[in-house]
């Protein structure tokens, strides 16, 4: 690992403090960022198409289906993108067994004291807005990794709830594996009514990652949100007085 010792100065909330050593940290390698931002773009055309096939737009329906062919490549655009999106979660699965530490799937479950204590410091800090005490992990936050593996095992779901209602209009390997979900969960009404459920859960996991991201970024001034453009983050090293 890599890293750069960069003094610098911490800030408080009211006026410029003692200064600060810094160490750069090589955090997130390039697969893991590669699926970051693919995983991204996927999910975001998912979540606007799939609304878009739930409620299509009806001043669309102005002209014969037979002249437009909108819904169509709504259509295509959401079903590729959720094959890119399946693909590129496998691909993150393995690099959860080969990749560096911080990439690694056992910091997405609290096993340690230390990992549930910085769970509700976290919690504390972002819902309460109360100052963050302690250290904070340099790779995902606790309570960060453990909302992400829920939102890997919602990946799971509405994955093949998408794929079990695909699996009646394609001939793909991959829908067609799917196809015993539909009776098990009630018909296609059932099926659909979780992956549109899933839906909103994604759009709002969107918004707060977004904004939480922005706000670490702000709280911690370890480069948060830069880092999964360059890989990069900053560990304090020591303070002097």
């Amino acid at each position: 690992m890599s890293t750069l010792t960069t003094p610098v100065k911490a800030a408080s909330s009211a006026a410029v403090s003692h200064p600060v050593e810094y160490r750069r940290v090589y955090v997130w390698e390039l697969p893991v960022r590669v699926y970051h931002w693919i995983n991204a773009v996927a999910l975001v055309v998912l979540c606007v198409t799939g609304y878009l096939i739930g409620a299509p737009l009806r001043p669309f329906y102005a002209a014969e289906a037979y002249q437009q062919y909108w819904f169509g490549w709504v259509r295509f655009l959401h079903f590729t993108a959720a094959f890119i999106y399946v693909f590129n979660f496998a691909a993150r699965i393995y690099w959860g067994f080969v990749g560096n530490k911080y990439a690694r799937w056992n910091n997405f479950f609290p096993i340690t004291k230390k990992q549930r204590q910085e769970i509700i410091d976290v919690v504390k800090t972002d819902v309460l807005q109360v100052k963050m005490h302690g250290e904070i992990s340099t790779g995902h936050n606790s309570l960060a990794a453990f909302i992400y593996f829920l939102t890997f095992v919602a990946f799971v779901a509405q994955s093949i709830t998408g794929f079990a209602l695909y699996s009646s209009m394609s001939n793909s390997w991959l829908p067609r594996m799917f196809t015993w979900i539909v009776p098990l969960m009630g018909g296609e009404f059932g099926v659909r009514y979780w992956h549109h459920l899933l839906l909103w859960f994604f759009v709002t996991f969107i918004i707060v990652h977004i904004y939480l991201s922005f706000y670490h970024d702000y709280i911690e001034g370890r480069g948060t949100v830069s880092s999964i453009i360059g890989g990069w983050k900053f560990d304090r090293e020591k303070s002097s007085k």
